[in-house]
């Protein structure tokens, strides 16, 4: 969708979507080499699901419902996973959460990134807080002894529940309207308009 000519370019964002999050988290709490880079299995997935979009991105297109949903269950699933694993290297709660929410969304985050757009979390869409929720559900069902694979799929479901439902009611983090900025617009001459243009 943002035009981008070379295939690798391609696959390197889908690669970035898929891993960056696990990524981040990995060399934030110490676990290295990072989890994506000593398995094979978890570069080979993402590059795998870049490649089919790349070759059939116009029947992806028209499956824009279940993109969404497998989009909400990976949010979901990254969110519990990123906090179990936190909370294995003696993070207590809150970082852990937090680490959570970083496995989630940082992918996105990096991918919109190096594609000049706006990471989805800061432009009010509820997407960072339905994992923050799924990440503290799990967190505290880990914290009170419960195992791991029960809180893993309490909040897997409350993530993608509350995504699934902001995506169809149209919900947003705008607790008070946005107000215009109060900048003047640069004069039409000095407006950047090349390629490297965010």
């Amino acid at each position: 969708r943002r035009g981008f000519s070379m295939w690798i370019a391609r696959l390197v964002l889908a690669g970035a979507t898929g891993l960056g999050g696990g990524i981040i988290r990995d060399l934030m709490i110490g676990a290295v080499p990072p989890a994506a880079l000593t398995d094979w299995w978890y570069l080979l997935v993402p590059l795998l699901a870049g490649l089919i979009t790349f070759l059939f991105h116009r029947v992806v297109d028209r499956l824009e419902t279940w993109v969404v949903f497998f989009d909400a269950l990976g949010l979901g699933l990254f969110c519990a996973v990123g906090t179990i694993k936190a909370l294995g290297h003696e993070l207590t709660l809150l970082p852990a959460v937090l680490m959570g929410v970083v496995t989630a969304a940082g992918g996105g985050i990096v991918r919109d990134l190096l594609a000049h757009r706006v990471p989805i979390v800061f432009r009010g869409e509820l997407y960072a807080i339905p994992a923050l929720a799924g990440a503290v559900v799990t967190g505290i069902g880990v914290q009170l002894g419960w195992g791991s694979l029960v809180p893993a799929g309490a909040g897997l479901i409350v993530a993608i529940t509350w995504r699934l439902l902001a995506v169809r009611r149209g919900w947003s983090d705008r607790l008070v309207p946005c107000r215009p900025l109060l900048i003047p617009p640069a004069p039409a001459a000095s407006r950047c308009a090349g390629p490297g243009c965010w």
